[in-house]
């Protein structure tokens, strides 16, 4: 699996740094060749490090609008760190390259 970063270079909405998606390639079982879009970079509000948001589909109750995950743990309510450190880990190495390059 490798991580492709977009960065949000129109700043709309404030505060997200980019949009990421998980491409799944030779190896990775019936997933292979496939990719999993959805997730964002957030720069957090109060200025302190940043957040990763995941795939989400929104829906209205009695006129509140709400968002259900598309992607849960099965159990273990920790499972998604992992991904959220890989995310925020190929953003860093994004901008670090982007920062080279210019």
């Amino acid at each position: 699996m490798t991580i492709k970063i977009t960065p949000n270079d129109k700043g709309n909405p404030a505060g997200k740094l980019a949009e990421a998606e998980l491409h799944f390639g030779h190896g990775d079982g019936p997933l292979e060749g496939l990719k999993l879009m959805g997730f964002s970079v957030w720069e957090r509000r109060d200025g302190n490090g940043r957040n990763v948001t995941f795939p989400a589909r929104s829906y209205v109750v009695n006129g509140d609008r709400r968002s259900f995950a598309l992607l849960r743990p099965l159990t273990d309510v920790t499972a998604q760190n992992t991904l959220r450190e890989l995310i925020l880990e190929a953003f860093a190495e994004y901008e670090e390259r982007a920062a080279i390059a210019s």
